[in-house]
């Protein structure tokens, strides 16, 4: 009876082993659902949907990307959090969501190494600093902070919301350059673009994708950019860093964003998915589509995504201190 007991014992552990290789080979037999926690039109759900796309017709599945907005991106995280940690519920987080809400929402514990397992670091997001030329008289950074000086506290800037990308990048300018503009928060990016070409605010510092084709267009004036190099999609754009004004040198302040999935993701899908994101941003048609809009690929692994989160955290921690920014 002991051994036929230990048998039987065996036999439910070589079961329980096989379950993880089992639910590998079938995923994703369904599809999966991509969150974006803001609004249509903004960086964050341009590159979710160019990545959803790729995954889903690689693995012969929908992915949905549902947009979930509110609160800074607070909303769609917790939603995505609690989630079941099964691989059919992502969400297309970024350097707000990830690395800067921690601290400017300290009350609310938002703490994302615990909440989420990194899958796949998609992209850096060079930042551009773009005015309404009807609404403000400048042609570049210098100009730009010679009239904020002028008129402190004058100058409305928009973003996604409160710890947004775009808010985060302008409160570091402002630090860094010394001068003071009012903040104007949405609900996201893309009615932050639709008010500033309607004149209702009349500057945002965010992602190149979401302002590129204005740019393009004469509808929006582009001062600068975020990276420590030149934008291949706006080569004659100088960098914020070029302008050689005090406080500004080896300035830096790109976007990232980076796919997660809830926390207690089994790691072999974990593995599966960042192999597969990683081979569509690393595809040459990929890379030029990115680049073309101001993207660049970054394929690494979960860890490093992981490691790039903390150092995030920490370093944005700063600027939401020094800025006064955190909300209550």
């Amino acid at each position: 009876m002991k051994l036929r007991a230990y048998l039987i014992a065996a036999a439910s552990l070589a079961c329980m082993a096989g379950a993880p290789a089992t639910s590998l080979a079938k995923y994703p037999d369904r599809p999966i659902t991509l969150i974006v926690p803001f609004t249509p039109g903004g960086t964050t759900d341009i590159l979710a949907r160019a990545v959803g796309d790729k995954l889903g017709k690689a693995w012969g599945q929908t992915v949905i990307i549902e947009n979930v907005p509110g609160a800074g991106g607070i909303i769609g995280t917790e939603k995505a959090a609690q989630a079941k940690p099964d691989g059919y519920t992502l969400m297309m987080g970024h350097i707000g969501t990830l690395g800067v809400n921690p601290s400017l929402y300290a009350k609310k514990h938002i703490e994302p190494l615990k909440m989420f397992e990194p899958v796949a670091w998609v992209a850096r997001v060079p930042n551009v600093l773009v005015v309404n030329p009807k609404k403000l008289p400048v042609h570049d950074l210098a100009g730009l902070i010679a009239y904020a000086k002028q008129h402190p506290g004058k100058i409305d800037f928009g973003s996604g919301g409160n710890g947004s990308a775009a808010h985060t990048a302008t409160e570091y300018l402002m630090l860094k350059a010394g001068i003071n503009m009012t903040h104007v928060p949405y609900r996201g990016t893309g009615p932050a673009v639709t008010d500033l070409i309607a004149g209702q605010n009349q500057l945002m510092f965010t992602g190149v994708p979401a302002v590129l084709g204005f740019i393009q267009s004469g509808q929006l004036r582009a001062l600068a950019v975020s990276s420590t190099k030149r934008v291949a999609a706006l080569p004659k754009v100088p960098t914020v860093a070029e302008s050689g004004l005090p406080g500004l040198a080896g300035f830096q302040a790109d976007q990232w964003y980076g796919i997660v999935a809830p926390a207690g993701t089994p790691h072999d899908i974990v593995a599966k998915l960042n192999t597969e994101i990683n081979r569509i941003i690393s595809a040459p048609e990929e890379q030029h589509h990115f680049e073309g809009q101001g993207a660049i690929p970054n394929p690494t692994t979960p860890e490093a995504f992981k490691a790039q989160i903390r150092s995030e955290i920490a370093r944005w921690k700063e600027v939401v201190e020094k800025a006064h920014m955190a909300i209550n």
